[in-house]
């Protein structure tokens, strides 16, 4: 029996591309997310006792992978994109069903426009520019207006495995860059946006084929902003040439 299953909510963050995401959820506790509850779901009710909980399940969808037919195998940016696995054994975002899971901190339930957290993707201009039902999180790794099908909380005794084996991902180690701000840039970047942006940049976002490519230069959507970066050996440095973003199609190598 089919049934189609509809979003419960969107959730805001200053990604509107793909490119610069984190590969994981939870990576990344600096970056926020504002998920928004829609129409009969933004109900105070369905959140009784969710604040009782420290992390929370997110299923949402790929909105921006969807295609009209899949692939078997797939290849891993952890494998350096050179070595295929079955797309069940990966978290590629080209599925059947285009589901995507993640692990979030909860932060705060909000509603009334009255969060004053800067780092906030709804927060601008010194106040919160939304008055819907809301949950702030953190350690998200989606894009701006990811829809999302259905909240969980995160349960420890159940969904905390320490005898798991971490499979193919094992053989890959994350390698963090030193990421240089120069004065003129970071002028040119609102408080809020340092930590989060720092630590996007830290984890090497550029594809895994091009972090051979030192000197060439990349940028960087986030937010409001169109920022450039190098990188040379195992430091990735901002560039002056800092534009207001024009929100286009994802590009996932984007330069």
């Amino acid at each position: 029996m089919n049934r189609t299953i509809r979003p419960i909510g969107h959730i805001h963050t200053l990604f509107p591309e793909k490119f610069g995401l984190p590969r994981q959820s939870s990576l990344k506790e600096e970056l926020l997310g504002a998920l928004t509850l829609d129409g009969e779901y933004a109900r105070a009710e369905a959140l009784h006792g969710i604040e009782d909980f420290s992390h929370l399940w997110l299923i949402w969808d790929f909105s921006e992978a969807h295609t009209d037919s899949w692939s078997p195998t797939v290849r891993p940016p952890r494998l350096g994109g050179n070595r295929r696995v079955g797309v069940f054994a990966s978290r590629s975002p080209y599925r059947p069903n285009s589901l995507g899971l993640s692990c979030v901190r909860l932060l705060r339930v909000c509603g009334g426009g009255e969060c004053d957290e800067p780092r906030c993707p709804l927060f601008s201009s010194g106040h919160c520019t939304s008055r819907a039902l809301t949950l702030l999180v953190s350690g998200i790794d989606m894009t701006d207006k990811t829809p999302i099908y259905d909240i969980k909380p995160y349960i420890p005794i159940s969904d905390c495995r320490p005898e798991a084996s971490e499979g193919y991902t094992a053989q890959t180690k994350l390698h963090r860059l030193r990421v240089c701000i120069p004065p003129e840039a970071r002028a040119q970047i609102p408080d809020g946006y340092i930590d989060g942006l720092t630590a996007a940049l830290e984890d090497d976002p550029r594809p895994g084929y091009r972090h051979a490519d030192d000197g060439r230069m990349f940028r960087l959507v986030y937010g409001r902003l169109d920022l450039p970066f190098t990188v040379s050996g195992d430091t990735l440095t901002v560039g002056t040439d800092i534009r207001p973003a024009d929100i286009s199609p994802a590009n996932d190598d984007k330069m």
